[in-house]
This record gives C-alpha cells, sequence and structure tokens, in this order.
C-alpha cells in the first residue's frame, strides 16, 4: 500500500485561512489521521460526519452526568468529535468524492451536536444543584451558535448578491456602448475583477499593488472603506496569514471550543460561557459593522455604473392625497358597467343617487344633520318601494331617490 506524503496532504487539505484552535490544536492531529483513514475505500467523507455526530452525542451523555471525571470524558469526546467533523472536509478534498449533500449534511450535524452538547452540558449542572443560570446559559450557548452561523451564511449571500449585480449591470452598460458604437456583440469586454479575491490569492500583497496588477481590468473594491477607517488591520492580517490564522480570533469554532472543552475541564462552566458569550458577540458586531460599510461601498460602485434618477428618494406624485381617489373616480365612470342607463333599460335604476330629489322631482326637506327628511310609513301601510322602484301607479321621478330614502 503506498503511503501518502505529510506534507503533500497538508498541502492538499488544509485551508490557506482558518480559525487558530484548527490551525494549532486540530489540523496537527486530523491531518495525521487522514493520511491512516484514507487508505480505506469504504470510509467515506459522509460517514466520518455520521462518526463526528455519534461521537459529539457521546459527549453529551457524559456531560448530562455531571461529576468531574464525566466532564473530562466529555472534554476530550467533543474534541475528538470536532477532529472527525474536520477530517470529513479534508477527505472529501483529498480524494475529490466531496458533494452538495454532504455539505449540508455536515453543517446540520454541527447544529444538533452543539444542541444536544450545550442542553446535556447545563442540564448536568443543574439538577444537582437547582441553579437557573444554567438553564439561562443553555438557552445562550443555543441562541448564539444559532446567530454565528445563520448570520455568516446571510451576510455571504448578500455578498454573493452584490458581486452578481455588479457583474450583471457592467455586462449590460459594456454591450449599450458596443452597440452604441458598432462593436459585435461577441467582442470582449472590460473584466470585473474583485479586490478580495485578489487579495485571498495574494495575502501578503497590498491592495494598491494587486490594482495596479489588475491592468485593464475592472477592479471593485468592497472593503474600501473598512480599510481606510482601520488601516492597521491590513498589517494585522498578513502577519496572522503567515501562520494561516484568520483574524476573526473569536468565531463560532472557539466558541464551541471554550464552552465544551475548556470549561468543563477548569470546571468554570458559567464564567467561560459568559466571557465566550460576550466576545464572539464582540466579533460579531464587528463583522456587521464591516459587512455595512460593504453595503455603502456597493451603493457607491452602483452609483457610478448606473446613476440613480433624481426621483430616487422622494415619493411619487400619484400617490400623494386625494390623487389616488380622484383617479379611481375617473376610472370608475369610465367603466361601461356604469353607464347611463338607455331609453330602453329600466328608468327607476340608476347607479349614483341623488339623495335632495323626490321620486316627484321636488326637493327634500333637509334635517338639522343636512339629510333629507322622509317621512315614516304609517302603520298598516302596505310596504316601502324596493331599490330601483317607485309606488304604485305613481310616476317615478328622479332616479334613485327611493334608494337614498332607505
Amino acid at each position: 500500500m503506498t503511503k501518502l506524503s505529510l506534507r503533500a496532504v497538508q498541502k492538499l487539505t488544509v485551508k490557506k485561512r482558518d480559525a487558530w484552535w484548527t490551525v494549532l490544536l486540530v489540523d496537527p492531529v486530523a491531518t495525521r489521521m487522514l493520511i491512516v483513514l484514507a487508505r480505506f475505500r469504504f470510509i467515506t467523507p459522509n460517514r466520518v460526519t455520521w462518526a463526528a455526530l455519534f461521537v459529539g452525542l457521546g459527549a453529551a451523555g457524559f456531560f448530562l452526568k455531571g461529576d468531574p471525571q464525566s466532564l473530562l470524558i466529555g472534554a476530550l469526546l467533543y474534541h475528538l468529535s470536532f477532529i472527525l467533523d474536520c477530517i470529513d472536509g479534508k477527505l472529501a478534498r483529498l480524494k475529490g468524492n466531496g458533494t452538495v449533500f454532504g455539505g449540508w449534511l455536515d453543517y446540520v450535524f454541527d447544529r444538533i451536536r452543539v444542541l444536544f452538547c450545550a442542553l446535556a452540558l447545563m442540564g448536568g449542572q443543574f439538577l444537582p444543584t437547582d441553579d437557573e443560570r444554567y438553564l439561562v446559559a443553555a438557552l445562550i450557548v443555543v441562541f448564539l451558535d444559532m446567530l454565528r452561523y445563520v448570520d455568516a451564511l446571510q451576510i455571504y449571500k448578500m455578498r454573493m448578491s452584490m458581486r452578481t449585480k455588479i457583474e450583471k449591470i457592467t455586462k449590460a452598460r459594456e454591450e449599450e456602448e458596443r452597440a452604441a458604437r458598432g462593436i459585435p456583440a461577441d467582442a470582449e469586454g472590460e473584466q470585473v475583477v474583485f479586490m478580495e479575491d485578489l487579495l485571498r490569492d495574494n495575502p501578503g500583497a497590498a491592495a494598491e499593488t494587486l490594482r495596479e496588477e489588475a491592468g485593464a481590468a475592472n477592479v471593485v473594491d468592497l472593503h474600501e472603506q473598512f480599510r481606510d477607517q482601520f488601516p492597521w488591520y491590513t498589517r494585522v492580517r498578513r502577519a496572522m496569514l503567515r501562520t494561516r490564522i484568520r483574524p476573526h480570533l473569536i468565531s463560532g469554532i472557539e466558541f464551541q471550543m471554550f464552552i465544551f472543552i475548556v470549561g468543563p475541564l477548569i470546571g468554570q462552566i458559567l464564567w467561560t460561557t459568559v466571557v465566550s458569550a460576550a466576545l464572539v458577540m464582540l466579533f460579531e458586531l464587528v463583522i456587521m459593522y464591516k459587512f455595512w460599510l460593504s453595503t455603502r461601498d456597493f451603493t457607491r460602485v452602483m452609483e457610478e455604473l448606473s446613476p440613480a434618477p433624481a426621483t430616487v428618494g422622494t415619493i411619487a406624485p400619484h400617490l400623494h392625497r386625494g390623487r389616488h381617489r380622484r383617479a379611481a373616480q375617473e376610472a370608475l365612470l369610465a367603466d361601461e358597467r356604469y353607464r347611463a342607463p338607455e331609453d330602453e333599460d329600466d328608468p327607476g335604476f340608476w347607479p349614483y343617487p341623488q339623495p335632495n330629489v323626490t321620486p316627484h322631482g321636488h326637493d327634500l326637506p333637509q334635517q338639522h344633520d343636512g339629510l333629507p327628511h322622509v317621512p315614516r310609513q304609517h302603520a298598516g301601510a302596505g310596504p316601502l318601494p324596493q331599490y330601483g322602484t317607485a309606488p304604485p301607479g305613481e310616476r317615478r321621478g328622479a332616479p334613485g331617490a327611493w334608494e337614498n330614502s332607505r
């Protein structure tokens, strides 16, 4: 059996940037385990994902016992579960047999593992002590884990949407310019390049240098305002990337590791949860602020590509008060269903009542409230006229009077 090279496996499977916990405490173990597991064809990435889930549930079982020895075993099992969770992705990259379903399975199982371990860890401390703070801590852990990963996915989705819109409007503008100049439609147009892609491929280079090297390409920078406000961030990022550690020091990974490993090992579960929650919220706020600045850069780029009309930000005139009512009335009058009656139609029907006219064409006396006065019918009299009818034996007068009188 051919022996795999550790250096080659590391180059193929490790990420260019990763959490410091993964770089320092997981990758050295996971890569060596991967070399062994990759030799067996029946070991697939999805099966490793299932194994990570079961080991994580085993950790939850020990957390639920709550005694120091069980907490130690649970912490070790959780770390092993996380190592296996990293191996499934490395194995997929090494063999090239990763699937979309496998990525979804990995994400869902991570959330299930966190949920069960959080409930078990805090429940194991609550049952013997009746300290309700552990129940609150369980809710905080589950909520922040959900918030962290949902927010990350949504921000990624919005970034891809911004990039797509910029590429689309750039292509449309180029097509209009080529059509105006008589250039063939299949001619090569201006290429859109995003600065974040250039920095990802060349982490040690400066943004200005990469922009110059791009040449004629249209370089779009959606992080320009963030770098202008925090110039030191670029220097720190370069220094950390030499060791593959990303600047986001407290991510969802570190949050989980501190709560499910560090806390049980040192016997300070509540304090570890409080500190970890505060740090992860702080870094999440920084990410949200960075994304907000990125949306402002996006707005600036879109205005440069396609200036907004002067009416943007104002209310359309047809929405002003009364405009829509007059328009609706005009449309109603123009409707054939409400036309004036012809001679052969029932002359007693009229769609537009005239309230101040009697059936005989005389004006009705007004009450103090301004409404026409219609005398009440005497007892024993016949039924009141129905809509569109006049009293028997009398000539029908102005249309609509009896409708209004009722």
